[in-house]
């Protein structure tokens, strides 16, 4: 009916054509059509035309141009650095520079003014010993020491020679306060490493004291201590910086040399050294307590070895004693 409506109607050309937008030129697909076309693109897809490119170069500034100056930048920074180090080098060999750094950097440092090391200076005693007697002919006989004290008046005595003494003084003995002395459960003064418990007596020594010894002590040493040793103290051997005991003093100490092979292994590091500086100022019985090895050790014993002192003193006197020093060995 519309075709005939519309065949049949004489109407104006405008309204014609707002009926031509009204009415769809085609009828839309069924779904199923649509279903299969899709299914079709999905396995065999259209082919699309090839794409046209229709951009160009552009012509480069010649700012960014490579002009070849890579090449001629590194030679140059070469030659900068060369020259650098040919500047070095040369300023190293003038003597002025070597002898500068001669006066401000030394290669070893056995810095001796704390001559001992802290533990030494901390224990604030002496070795040696002490002994003593009557000349009796019998050994001194076992017994507890006498009580201590830092001076004696009154040397011990197993045996009393003069039981009334105008004045009556407790007998003592110099040793260190701390000392490990033993511990006799005796009631009578003795020498408390004697193995003669029979008769008592003051022993074949001399002086004053217990034992084989002088100077007023116990033992078969010299002085008012005990032991075998001198001066004093307990434990015997050499006496130790501290106690009445003076430091000793460097007056001549050459410095170590560095072994090869630890300046090829740029290697550094302290020698520890135990030494005896005897009553003369000269070095001995020198032992390594601390090694470093590749013949560090050796070369700090050579040189020690060749070091002289201004030798320790007691009440006025020298005296040989035990220090420890330290070497350092420094690369410069």
């Amino acid at each position: 009916m519309n075709g005939e409506y519309r065949a049949t109607t004489n109407l104006p050309p405008e309204f014609d054509d707002h009926l031509s937008h009204l009415i769809l030129d085609e009828v839309e697909l069924p779904w199923w059509k649509s279903f299969i076309n899709n299914i079709k693109s999905i396995i065999k897809p259209e082919k699309l035309p090839p794409l046209e490119v229709t951009s160009k170069p552009i012509a480069v500034k010649e700012i960014w141009e490579d002009r070849g100056n890579k090449k001629f930048a590194g030679i140059g920074s070469i030659l900068i650095h060369g020259g650098v180090i040919a500047l070095l080098i040369f300023v190293s060999t003038l003597k002025p520079v070597q002898q500068a750094v001669r006066n401000t950097v030394s290669l070893v440092a056995p810095d001796l003014a704390p001559y001992e090391v802290a533990a030494t200076k901390k224990l604030e005693k002496m070795g040696g010993g002490g002994g003593g007697g009557d000349r009796s002919p019998l050994p001194a006989s076992q017994g507890k020491l006498p009580k201590i004290a830092p001076r004696q008046f009154t040397p011990p005595m197993a045996v009393v020679n003069n039981p009334n003494p105008k004045l009556v003084m407790e007998p003592t003995i110099v040793v260190q306060p701390d000392a490990p002395i033993p511990n006799v459960n005796s009631p009578n003064l003795g020498d408390p490493f004697s193995k003669i418990m029979g008769p008592l007596s003051n022993g074949p020594g001399s002086g004053g004291g217990i034992g084989s010894g002088s100077g007023g002590g116990v033992g078969s040493g010299k002085g008012p201590g005990v032991g075998p040793g001198q001066g004093g103290g307990f434990g015997g051997g050499l006496y130790k910086i501290g106690g009445g005991v003076s430091d000793p003093v460097p007056i001549f100490k050459p410095e170590p040399e560095y072994s090869e092979e630890a300046r090829k292994a740029k290697f550094q590091g302290a020698v520890l050294l135990a030494i005896v500086i005897d009553e003369t100022g000269h070095t001995r019985d020198i032992r390594v307590l601390r090694p470093l090895g590749l013949g560090l050790d050796e070369k700090a014993i050579e040189a020690v070895t060749k070091w002289r002192f201004r030798p320790s003193m007691k009440d006025g006197h020298p005296v040989a004693v035990m220090a420890n020093v330290e070497v350092n060995f420094r690369l410069l």
